[in-house]
């Protein structure tokens, strides 16, 4: 492999490119108009514009891609996450068109992709799975009976969902069938697809995936969990390498269930297996997404594996070259994703010009982003500016890592998260680790951002004025000294 094509836009494209220089290999990015000054651009060996802002006209072009990779002689293409990273028609066609494909083949992303079939597929290996649905279901009346069966609270969920998107929580029998409705009609706007799914509602969840590496030679690996319960809008917006709940025997038998899930749809490369844990740390499997993570940092900072150049090895054919006993925990990791929103407006987008960009540095920290001061922040894409990522030996000074780091992340111009993930690494719930999934629902309260904004501003002027007192106490002269003086100054100059 001497040339790679990144399928993707923003801090995921510049990460991969990076990977690839240090394994000699070139890169080839393709952008949209909107993104002509973007550093990935800049960063790759060549570049070629594929269309318009509207990923629609670009980055989901599976034509354009594919030839740019035909015209600049790429021998693989990288797709990221998010986009065409698991689509199966666009894995099918890049390898059909005599490239590799830097992750799963198609047969592994129908299978995960259909919660579904997903859920009939590990069945088979004894994984735990929230009760529910044997299969979709279409009928209301029918959906009503197996909730009924089931008990309230129960949860409706779509076959091809994601993001939150066609879902819906009745917690009452007279409610049901509305929302079942409503839930079909969203995952047929939404997919294309109405097909929904019940299952009993696991109240005060935690959300852990285990990160899976498997080769072409049959080898599987899994490269311990991340916690990711801090979310908004079914989204993660913070993660964390170890979790602060499980123990180690917990670990092993998730680890070994993810091994095992991995192993039913005969998957190569790195993918991610989701569980709900329960309050009494019963766990359950959710999906499995079968791309690159956004939060993969986390596990390369525990591990000490770079998850990019490991999914490239695997792709050219090379053994894991390490077995599961080989594998250990070190310190503690937490990412927090920066989005361009107003965390007090309900994590509403919040679009503009950077007027200042300034990243953090020093000991732990590592920044993986895609913005630079003086750029517009789009309307078109994912509103995340960064993900922002400490390293530390223990969780506490990793929490308080995270802390110096939001203070010293500078962005003006637009509203963003930082605020809100300092909130959250203060908050005695997730220090102490007894948080859930319902964290942002239950504990956050948008007033208390702007009480501590105005604390800041009003410890900052206490401050000012007291160093200006200071300053005039101490002062060697007196006003007319003052006078004097400024006179001697002024008819020295003269």
């Amino acid at each position: 492999m001497k040339k790679l094509l990144v399928a993707n836009r923003g801090e995921i494209a510049l990460r991969i490119m990076k990977t690839a220089r240090e394994m000699c290999i070139k890169s080839v990015a393709v952008y949209s108009e909107a993104d002509a000054t973007s550093p990935h651009v800049r960063y790759a060996d060549e570049a070629v514009c594929i269309g318009p802002p509207a990923s629609g006209e670009s980055y989901l072009r599976i034509d354009k891609i594919l030839q740019v990779a035909n015209d600049t002689g790429a021998d693989a293409i990288h797709p990221g996450y998010g986009f065409l990273s698991e689509n199966p028609v666009f894995a099918d066609e890049v390898q059909n068109a005599g490239f590799i494909f830097i992750g799963p083949n198609a047969h592994s992303m129908r299978t995960m992709g259909d919660k579904l079939s997903a859920k009939e597929a590990v069945a088979k290996y004894g994984i735990p799975l929230v009760p529910g649905s044997d299969g979709e279901v279409l009928d209301p009346k029918l959906g009503r009976e197996i909730a009924m069966g089931i008990g309230y609270p129960v949860l409706i969920k779509a076959s091809a969902g994601g993001g939150g998107k066609g879902m819906r929580i009745v917690y009452e029998d007279a409610d049901f069938e509305e929302q079942m409705q409503l839930a079909i009609n969203e995952a047929k706007s939404a997919f294309g697809n109405g097909a929904v799914f019940i299952e009993k509602f696991v109240e005060k969840p935690r959300h852990i995936e285990i990160q899976v590496l498997a080769d072409k030679h049959g080898h599987v690996v899994h490269l311990f969990e991340r916690e990711c319960s801090i979310q908004r809008r079914h989204q993660k917006v913070i993660e964390e390498a170890p979790s602060s709940v499980l123990t180690p025997e917990l670990r092993n038998a998730m680890g070994e269930a993810a091994v095992k899930v991995a192993k039913a749809c005969d998957y190569v490369g790195a993918g991610t297996v989701e569980f709900l844990i329960d309050k009494d740390l019963k766990f359950y499997f959710l999906e499995m997404n079968t791309r690159l993570q956004v939060e993969h940092p986390v596990t390369e900072l525990i591990t000490g594996l770079d998850l990019v150049r490991e999914q490239i090895r695997v792709a050219r054919g090379e053994e894991l070259g390490y077995a599961q006993n080989d594998l250990r925990i070190f310190g503690h990791a937490i990412e927090a994703r920066v989005y361009a929103e107003d965390p007090t407006e309900n994590f509403m987008p919040s679009t503009g010009k950077l007027e200042v960009y300034r990243l953090p540095s020093g000991p732990g920290i590592r920044v993986d982003d895609g913005f630079e001061e003086g750029m517009q922040v789009p309307i078109f894409y994912d509103p995340m500016l960064s993900k922002l990522i400490v390293y530390a030996q223990n969780r506490e000074q990793a929490m308080d890592r995270m802390i110096r780091a939001c203070m010293e992340y500078e962005i003006q111009g637009i509203q963003h998260t930082l605020p809100f993930v300092r909130y959250v690494m203060q908050h005695e719930a997730f220090r102490s680790g007894a948080f859930d999934t319902n964290f942002v629902k239950d504990l956050f309260n948008p007033e208390d951002l702007m009480q501590i904004d105005e604390d800041v501003a009003e410890d900052a002027s206490l401050i000012v004025a007291h160093l200006l007192k200071n300053q005039k106490q101490n002062s060697p002269v007196n006003h007319e000294q003052n006078q004097h003086v400024s006179a001697w100054k002024t008819n020295r100059k003269q």
